[in-house]
């Protein structure tokens, strides 16, 4: 292929039209979930909640769940009923999104950075027991890309020092681990319904839990503090009575969006062998690319699949990752880049996080790439990206 086919120089492009990375995926079902609850008397805070709430506690194995207006607020509601506070530490990965770890700043801790395994890029587990000291709370794991943790081993380092696994399953809804559902392991565990997630709610989170302490807390954590239980009450003037007793936030979910939620759950299996399909195209399509490395999948933890990342072997390409992204772009294929790793951002700089304590983290920032992934995708669609990154990977090879 000559140079002068390539769009970076002026060619033509494997794709007419601009292909997101992740796309909701609304039908009309959907519309007319949403649509019943605009017609009835509740918008806010009603029936629909506490009956998703409900399908998700059933759907992951878990006693209880507890919904939050988006995933951010539904992490810091479980630091907060986890009883995180100012100079906590609690250890996490910087390969996630910011919200992972703003969550502990938000009730006064301290972010420990644990470096990723370079295989599977989850958290390490053996780097979280060199990182706990005394004032160590809890552990955050995240389920990047929608592979689980390694969460046998994290959960049994969390009880041999009395530490509080909170998981970040915001990739992971459907998932297993060894074969449980993911939301049924953890402490408590939180799933993200933001329209690029498995399924959503526009936007929204949840935790689920076995505790019925921490249920307790979420739930009025999420409704300013308040609460209206007669057991729990320090003094009762009437029907009307509540109290508020501790400093919480307007986190709640509205109706809308649990209706919206309701009906997408129950595609959420379809949705995810859709995804399950495009992911045996990309590594069949890739598989004799020595350029790149496919994700890698290890035994007993099934992803659910949120991301599709490949890793460039820099050494075999004349260019960087900015090149081939850039390359790719005007291919119109929409990659990303999942994730800067939070210690890096300025705002943690300034907290005096420096470069080099998560090595392996920040080589892989330098080198992947997020393909487009969602159920909504046509075969054309795929194999647009496969003949895109093939095309680019070949213009750059050595």
């Amino acid at each position: 292929m000559s140079k002068e086919q390539l769009a970076i120089h002026g060619g033509k492009s494997v794709r007419d039209s601009y292909l997101p990375y992740g796309r909701q995926w609304i039908d009309d079902k959907d519309i007319q979930a949403v649509v019943n609850v605009l017609k009835s008397d509740y918008l806010t805070t009603g029936p629909i909640i506490t009956r998703f709430e409900k399908e998700i506690a059933d759907y992951v194995g878990a006693k209880y769940a507890v919904a939050f207006s988006n995933g951010t607020a539904a992490l810091h509601g479980a630091c907060f009923a986890a009883g995180i506070k100012k100079n906590d530490e609690v250890i996490t990965t910087p390969m996630t999104f910011a919200a992972s770890v703003n969550c502990i700043l938000y009730q006064g801790g301290k972010p420990v950075f644990a470096d990723v395994d370079p295989k599977t890029y989850n958290i390490s587990p053996n780097n979280i027991k060199q990182l706990i000291t005394k004032k160590t709370k809890a552990i955050i794991p995240v389920d990047f890309t929608g592979q689980p943790a390694t969460l046998d081993e994290i959960i049994s380092i969390a009880n041999k020092h009395k530490l509080i696994v909170i998981e970040d399953a915001a990739h992971s809804l459907g998932a297993f681990y060894k074969g449980k559902k993911i939301g049924s392991i953890s402490d408590m565990t939180m799933f993200s319904f933001h329209p690029v997630k498995h399924i959503t709610t526009g936007e929204g989170g949840i935790i689920t839990t076995n505790n019925k302490d921490y249920f307790e807390k979420l739930m009025q954590f999420r409704t300013h503090g308040i609460t209206r239980n007669n057991d729990k009450l320090f003094q009762y003037h009437g029907p009307w009575y509540y109290e508020m007793q501790f400093l919480g936030f307007n986190y709640r979910m509205t109706d809308i969006q649990a209706a919206l939620g309701i009906s997408q759950l129950k595609k959420l299996i379809q949705f995810i062998e859709y995804r399950k399909r495009i992911i045996e195209k990309y590594n069949m399509g890739f598989k004799d690319l020595e350029q790149i490395t496919i994700p890698y999948q290890k035994k007993d933890h099934e992803s659910s699949w949120h991301l599709y990342i490949i890793r460039l072997n820099l050494d075999q390409l004349t260019v960087g990752r900015k090149e081939v992204f850039e390359a790719l772009i005007k291919e119109n294929i929409g990659v990303n880049v999942h994730y800067i790793p939070v210690h890096l951002q300025p705002y943690y700089q300034r907290l005096g996080y420096k470069k080099g304590i998560c090595p392996n983290a920040e080589k892989l920032y330098e080198e992947i790439i997020t393909l487009p992934l969602f159920p909504a995708m046509s075969e054309k669609d795929v194999e647009d990206v496969i003949n895109g990154v093939k095309k680019v990977i070949e213009f750059y090879r050595y």
